[in-house]
């Protein structure tokens, strides 16, 4: 079927199967009388009409607001129109979640025609081909995928709303009116927001949730699958999971030892309920004599460790698997293999999940372990020499003594040194009660030189691990332009490092390197970012394959294109050999999380999409994904230009005061959905150098000006067209996988961009040259980018996504303009409780903008 055709059908089958069923749900859902006002519903497509006229007609957004009130709810003061702009936010904020659940219940008819096919793909060339089945085959016993959860505050709906959006969905696959309706009534009344900030642990029970009730049957499931299709007897799980939420503290004082020691305790006992579940139908069905013993038995270990807290927990997957195996081998030998799918089942889950559900990763700025280091060799004799600090890199890796003790960190220490060591000493514990795998990863991040690595083994070793019983893996994350840069310096030293080289080995010659999109793109913007991770992907798999070591890649991603979101399995699938691409690790956060990941069909499509991406890459490389140097200097010479032209806004005088003053960067902290502070040395005066990533990019996102997703682009096509260079670049589009992938990621972000919001600012004395700046940059990178694909509009590759997007933010440019019109008044008023008005006003239109968004911050 020609491309275009298939494009036309599936946004017509769109059309039908979401936006129509979205007009007339929401009609219904517009009549239900939430709030005590009743003429609300009625009133919201008013006020969204006349929002898209005046952003139409670049109207300001106080004009919008006031001309709004004066002409359809004339006589009724200030503060009750404020009163109703938060009625209206509760009624988009549940038409986001309307129109999610509608999206997400037609997934299974628009989701599986995207260009890199699942699981299903493979097994059809499999099943037509002995050869292809033995090649995958092959390829399994050498690949794995990791889906790491983090705890980054883009999650924005509370459990009580994600167990409504799974009803609805279920009910809107039947189309069974009143259940939705009822639903709809639910959702109305149930609250969008916490009224505190979660603890580390409560960001652990909401993520929990998708483990329980996604990743646990979405996982087993596809597991099963290749175990059925393919030869993998004896291979190790294809799949895991990773956590992060408990264990990641770098910059959040909040994530302390006890929290660590909750979530493991948390994990644990999940997984044995899950298990538990399963247990009850085997037991229904193993009624068999000779079972009793083993089914009793194995009753009373399932139950006890998910509802009884356990004083010393071990970690039980051997023993269940014993009792399994033994009841599999009975069936078979006496009873005709009569349910043995279903004990199969419960052994597979046993061997994905064990004990421990998913790893709990640990992770601390580098900065923070060089200080417990320094802490340390000042209490314990640890044989490393006086005047360490003040040596080179090179003398500190000869003089390094790696020497055993087993020092209690006293209480009297500081609260980071104390949690640093009380938590490596914890790890420990966690591996006993939860398995190895409970807790065996701990990532520094902020990584600079070799020695970061090598100390923090010595805090292990001085806090009672033993070097032939190291059972950790240590992982350098790289993030910072600069830090890609010396990646490769600081590995090959570590590779050629006779402790580290040892330690390696006893894990197995695996090294795991992190390398983080976030920070790289805040540091040096979207298209040197993009192209400092891949050279630096290209150096680290030379100097891993020269020194014999299997190499994994984890990838800090968030959910937007300018924090490496966007189509993640193309740029896997685009990965030439060049690139080691094994073993993929990928974080999944906020919104990610529940539009990727949020019910088992859409998890298992997605994941299914990277094990294929990773599979088909390895067997059927595209030679054209392989940059040439003509290419790569290309490649290089834009990311230069951009990352000049972003450096420079970055140093703008005008550039964070823009910020703080048109965007709700200042008040993200006030938003109720993180355990983390927006900023690291929260004390001080705000410094771009301390503002985390999620909050540069979100804050930006607010303004409905991607510039890190695009900022720089169309200079440096300007670049590469004045420079006679235009025919290769066209080429390179066409062939590169991975620069395709950059730049179609590119047109997702400034299809979320809408300047007519702030085009009031045009005319402002001190920021209006600053915005035209912004918008003049928008607009030559949309106009090179159409020329440059032959496009008539962007996304027109993706009429489907591109349609979903033009939805959702005419669903929130409500939203959007009240948020604006409450930051203008902000600006221009000095009561304090007005002002106490205003930022909550600002605050509840943070959270609907990145629902809808969906990989917005």
């Amino acid at each position: 079927m020609p491309t275009t055709l298939r494009l036309s059908q599936r946004e017509t089958t769109f059309n039908q199967e979401v936006v129509t069923r979205f007009e007339l749900y929401n009609s219904l859902f517009q009549t239900l009388p939430f709030y005590q006002v009743k003429d609300t519903g009625i009133l919201l497509p008013f006020f969204s009409s006349h929002c898209e006229k005046g952003a139409a007609g670049e109207s300001s957004p106080t004009e919008i607001i006031e001309s709004f009130f004066k002409n359809y709810v004339p006589g009724i003061d200030h503060r009750e129109q404020i009163n109703r702009m938060f009625r209206f936010i509760q009624y988009i904020e549940r038409q986001v979640v309307l129109f999610d659940a509608i999206e997400d219940s037609s997934f299974g008819t628009l989701g599986r025609t995207d260009d890199t096919g699942p699981l299903q793909s493979m097994v059809q060339q499999a099943t037509s081909n002995e050869d292809a089945r033995k090649q995958i085959s092959k390829q399994l016993k050498d690949f794995s995928l990791r889906l790491v959860l983090t705890a980054h505050p883009t999650q924005f709906y509370p459990g009580t709303v994600l167990g409504i959006m799974t009803d609805l969905i279920g009910a809107l696959k039947e189309n069974d009116i009143p259940e939705i309706n009822t639903l709809l009534q639910q959702l109305g009344k149930t609250p969008f927001f916490n009224k505190t900030s979660p603890t580390p642990v409560d960001e652990a029970v909401s993520l929990v949730w998708f483990l329980e009730n996604v990743f646990y049957h979405a996982l087993s499931g596809i597991q099963s699958k290749l175990e059925q299709e393919f030869d993998m007897e004896g291979n190790d799980p294809v799949l895991e999971l990773g956590f992060w939420p408990g264990g990641d503290r770098d910059g959040n004082p909040n994530v302390t030892t006890q929290s660590t020691r909750e979530v493991a305790v948390l994990l644990r006992k999940h997984i044995f309920r899950c298990y538990y579940r399963d247990f009850r139908v085997l037991k229904r069905r193993i009624t068999f004599r000779g079972f009793a013993d083993n089914i009793a038995k194995l009753e009373k270990l399932l139950y006890d460790n998910a509802f009884n807290q356990q004083e010393n927990p071990k970690d039980l997957q051997p023993e269940m698997l014993d009792i399994l195996r033994s009841m599999r081998e009975t069936l078979v030998t006496s009873h005709d293999s009569l349910f043995v799918d279903i004990v199969g089942d419960m052994i597979q889950k046993v061997q994905l999940f064990g004990s421990y559900f998913a790893t709990l990763d640990i992770r601390q700025d580098s900065r923070v372990l060089r200080s417990v280091f320094d802490y340390g060799t000042k209490k314990i004799y640890t044989g490393v020499p006086k005047g360490y600090a003040e040596m080179d890199e090179a003398a500190k890796l000869k003089t390094l003594p790696f020497t055993e003790a087993d020092f209690v960190c006293p209480a009297d220490a500081d609260d980071m040194t104390r949690d640093t060591l009380d938590t490596i000493r914890l790890m420990r514990q966690i591996q006993e009660s939860n398995g190895v795998k409970g807790c065996q990863r701990f990532i520094i991040s902020n990584c600079q030189q070799a020695s970061d690595i090598l100390q923090l083994i010595d805090l292990f070793l001085w806090s009672g691990w033993k070097k032939d019983k190291l059972t950790v893996d240590f992982m350098p994350l790289f993030e910072t332009v600069n830090d890609l840069i010396h990646a490769g310096d600081v590995m090959e030293t570590l590779y050629t490092h006779p402790f580290y080289k040892k330690h390696l080995k006893s894990r197995g010659n695996r090294q795991t390197i992190m390398l983080g999109f976030s920070d790289s793109t805040k540091d040096g913007g979207y298209l040197m970012a993009n192209w400092s991770i891949y050279k630096a992907k290209v150096e680290l798999t030379a100097i891993a394959r020269k020194h014999g070591i299997d190499l994994a890649f984890f990838d800090g991603r968030g959910g937007p294109p300018a924090r490496g979101g966007g189509k993640t399995h193309r740029f896997y699938a685009s990965m030439g050999k060049e690139i080691a691409n094994d073993h993929i690790e990928l974080t999944i956060q906020g919104q990610t999380v529940s539009s990727q990941y949020g019910s088992v069909e859409t998890a298992r499509f997605n994941t299914e999409q990277l094990i294929n991406a990773g599979i088909i890459s390895a067997l059927h490389p595209n030679h054209k994904d392989l940059l040439d140097d003509k290419h790569k200097a290309l490649i290089a010479e834009m990311a230069e230009a951009s990352h000049g032209l972003f450096l420079a806004l970055r140093e703008h005088p005008l550039f964070v005061e823009y910020l703080e003053k048109f965007s709700p960067l200042k008040l993200l902290s006030h938003i109720n959905i993180s355990s983390r502070p927006t900023k690291r040395n929260a004390s001080a005066k705000l410094k771009l150098e301390d503002l985390r990533a999620i909050s540069f990019v979100t804050s930006w996102s607010q303004l409905k000006q991607s510039i890190p997703g695009f900022y720089g682009v169309g200079t440096a096509l300007k670049k590469m067209k004045d420079g006679g260079s235009w025919e290769e670049v066209k080429e390179l589009y066409q062939d590169s996988g991975f620069f395709k992938t950059m730049l179609d990621n590119c047109m997702m972000s400034m299809s979320k961009s809408d300047f007519r919001v702030t085009a009031y600012l045009e005319k402002d004395k001190k920021f209006g040259k600053f915005w035209i700046s912004l918008k003049d940059e928008f607009e030559l990178t949309k106009s090179l980018l159409l020329e440059l694909t032959g496009m008539a509009v962007l996304m027109e590759e993706s009429p489907v996504e591109r349609r979903s997007i033009a939805i959702r933010e005419k669903i929130v440019l409500p939203l959007v303009i009240v948020q604006h019109y409450a930051l203008q008044c902000l600006n221009n008023t000095k009561d304090e409780e007005l002002i106490g008005i205003y930022n909550k006003l600002v605050i509840r239109t943070v959270y609907g903008i990145v629902n809808a968004g969906r990989n917005l911050a």
